[in-house]
């Protein structure tokens, strides 16, 4: 399955509302890039984040032939140094229309002053030590409960937990992590039931 990488562009013309919707749907790491106009600031004031100004974002009265390349650059720059954030990009309609000819060729052009494009990436990597870490805390949990809980119950709830955060866009490593710690909590719960078998009282 693709993953994206989600990238907002938004035009100094849009109003109080259009911002308050894309403020309210930014994750807590997103990155806002502004050029550095009055109108600029005014939608990074209303967005309520830190910005990175980028003078290639200014509007030019006679854009060069490799603008739309420039801004791309400038873009995907910022996209790169964090693949799993949100990128905002504000900036004048026609140094907006410039820039998605490049960054998203493909893709029609929103109606209104906010428009999303999705750059692909590749799956967040799975934490390996967070989940065997996990997996053998849940199996000492597992075991401190087994007086009243089956040993199998609390692996098999994280398990289903697991399967449904596959299916969920951006959450698939949590998923595939949960999984991981429960056949590590499984194998460590096997090893001392058998322990314990051959030494009764260690566990």
């Amino acid at each position: 399955m693709t993953d994206y990488q989600r990238i907002l562009v938004v035009s100094t013309q849009a109003g109080a509302d259009e911002l308050a919707r894309v403020r309210s749907g930014l994750g807590s790491s997103a990155t806002v890039v502004t050029a550095p106009t009055v109108e600029g600031k005014r939608v990074v004031q209303a967005l309520g984040r830190p910005a990175h100004p980028e003078v290639l974002l200014a509007p030019v009265r006679f854009p060069g032939v490799d603008r739309g390349h420039r801004l791309d650059e400038v873009v995907r720059r910022h996209a790169v140094a964090d693949r799993f954030r949100d990128v905002v990009v504000v900036a004048d309609p026609a140094t907006i229309t410039l820039l998605l000819r490049v960054l998203a060729p493909d893709q029609l052009p929103a109606s209104g002053p906010v428009t999303e494009v999705g750059l692909p990436r590749g799956a967040r990597p799975v934490p390996l030590l967070w989940a065997a870490v996990a997996g053998v805390g849940l199996a000492v949990l597992a075991g401190l409960l087994s007086a009243v809980l089956s040993f199998w119950v609390l692996p098999a709830v994280v398990g289903v937990a697991g399967l449904v955060l596959l299916a969920v866009p951006g959450r698939r490593w949590v998923g595939e992590a949960a999984l991981i710690a429960v056949v590590v909590s499984l194998v460590v719960s096997l090893f001392a039931i058998v322990g314990s078998t051959r030494f009764p009282g260690a566990w």
